[in-house]
């Protein structure tokens, strides 16, 4: 069983997202907030493996929240999937380098809701790569000039080969595609970069590739 919080201050918004959630009998929704500093709380208390995260609440907006969440070592098994429309391109980045494990619009189709639930419980993805694809275009455009990181310097070739296609997007069985590898090998490949970079999960390895300039599709100068 998969436990969701749900932090919206639109009540319409959480009652949508709990009645789509608890129609499936692996998804538990557990809480509910109207603002950041409520979330905050409730995550405190509830330890939902699974945050679904309003940008622009009262009280402590959703990337203040996510930014606490992950910095707290007791809270290390919750992942926070921002809810954002396309006209909040601004937050993007940011949510990403405050520590986003996800992506999702508020009008996304109930199926890939569900999907993405289950998917960022289990750290394997970031959220769908259809909505991932378009998000990632924007946070391109806004990072700053790439900066060099030693830690690449841990990584192989093919390891940096493999942390490039998941900045792109791609899913684990994608990347194992364009490599010719094995599903198994290609996780096994993004498990090894998750520990030498000491990341969090694949969100943070789409945040270190950009600005190291592993991807890099135009930076502003």
């Amino acid at each position: 069983m998969t436990t969701v919080l749900l932090a919206d201050d639109q009540r319409l918004v959480r009652a949508g997202f709990r009645s789509i959630l608890d129609g499936e009998p692996d998804l538990d929704v557990v809480g509910e907030a109207a603002d950041g500093a409520e979330a905050l709380t409730l995550v405190r208390d509830l330890r939902p493996e699974v945050v679904l995260m309003d940008v622009r609440m009262p009280e402590l907006d959703g990337l203040e929240a996510t930014r606490q969440i992950v910095a707290d070592p007791a809270l290390a098994g919750v992942r926070v999937v921002i809810l954002t429309t396309f006209d909040l391109d601004d937050y993007v980045y940011g949510a990403l380098r405050a520590g986003a494990s996800g992506f999702l619009v508020k009008d996304t189709e109930p199926m890939e809701l569900i999907h993405a639930v289950r998917v960022v419980a289990r750290g394997d993805a970031l959220i769908a790569p259809s909505i991932t694809r378009r998000l990632i275009s924007e946070i391109a455009g806004r990072a700053a000039k790439p900066v060099p990181n030693s830690r690449l310097n841990a990584l192989t070739e093919r390891e940096r080969e493999v942390l490039g296609l998941v900045a792109a997007g791609m899913s684990n069985d994608e990347i194992a595609e364009r490599l010719v590898l094995s599903p198994a090998t290609a996780k096994t490949h993004v498990s090894r970069i998750l520990t030498k970079l000491d990341a969090r999960d694949r969100a943070q390895l789409v945040v270190l590739a950009y600005e190291a300039g592993v991807v890099t599709p135009g930076w502003l100068g």
